[in-house]
C-alpha cells in the first residue's frame, strides 16, 4: 500500500515516513506521485485546510488512476496559537505579516504584538492538523499539539518559522536551540502522526 503526502517538503515527507512507514510500503511526496496541484488554503481552521488539501489531492489522484484499494493521501496544516492574541496567528501563521511566506517578518510582528505582555501571559502552542483519506474508507482527522511560551527575543539558529521564539520548558530552550532529532521527538507533527497511526491500527 502507498501513502501520498500532499506536500513536496522533503523534510516533512521524511518525518512522516519515519512514523507511518510501518503502515505503508511506499511513501511519496505529491510531485513524486505525479500530482501537480496547488491547493488554495482558504479554510478558517487548520483542520479545515488539512481536510480540503486531502480531498483535493485525493480527487486528483483518483482521476489519474494512481490509487489502489488501501492507498491513502495525507495532508496537514500547522499553526502557532498565542493565548494573549486569542489564538493568532493561527491559520494565518505563514502569512501573518505579509501575504508572502516571510518567516523573519512574521517573527518581528509577533514580538511587536507581544511587546507589553508579561512573561506569565505569553503562553502558546503549536498545532498540526492532519487528515488522511484511504481509498474505500472514511476520512481520519487528528490534531497534535505542543505547549510552550513566546520569548522576548530570538534564540537559536536551527528550525524554521517561529521556532526561535518558542520556548519549550521540558528542554529548557527554544525549538531553534534543539537538534532536529530532539525536536522531532516532541513536536506537534509527531503527536499528530501518532494519533493518525493509532487510528489506522
Amino acid at each position: 500500500m502507498k501513502l501520498i503526502i500532499a506536500s513536496n517538503n522533503r523534510h516533512k515527507i521524511e518525518e512522516i515516513k519515519a512514523i507511518l512507514g510501518v503502515r505503508f510500503d511506499t511513501v511519496l511526496g505529491q510531485r513524486e506521485a505525479g500530482l501537480e496541484l496547488e491547493v488554495d488554503e482558504n479554510a478558517s481552521t487548520l483542520e479545515g485546510n488539512a481536510e480540503k488539501k486531502a480531498r483535493e489531492v485525493f480527487a486528483l489522484a483518483e482521476s489519474k488512476g494512481v490509487l489502489e484499494p488501501g492507498d491513502a493521501v495525507l495532508a496537514d496544516d500547522t499553526g502557532l496559537l498565542v493565548d494573549a492574541l486569542n489564538g493568532a496567528p493561527g491559520v494565518r501563521s505563514a502569512r501573518y505579516a505579509t501575504e508572502g511566506h516571510d518567516d523573519a517578518a512574521n517573527r518581528e510582528k509577533l514580538l511587536r504584538e507581544l511587546k507589553n505582555v508579561p512573561d506569565e501571559d505569553r503562553g502558546a502552542h503549536f498545532a498540526t492538523a492532519m487528515a488522511i483519506m484511504i481509498k474505500g474508507e472514511p476520512m481520519i482527522a487528528a490534531t497534535g499539539r505542543v505547549y510552550g511560551r513566546i520569548t522576548r527575543e530570538e534564540m537559536g539558529e536551527g528550525g524554521f518559522g517561529y521556532d526561535s521564539l518558542f520556548w519549550y520548558e521540558p528542554a529548557g530552550m527554544t525549538f531553534a536551540q534543539m537538534s532536529a532529532e530532539a525536536k522531532n521527538q516532541v513536536s506537534h507533527r509527531k503527536n499528530a502522526l501518532e494519533l493518525v497511526l493509532a487510528a489506522l491500527s
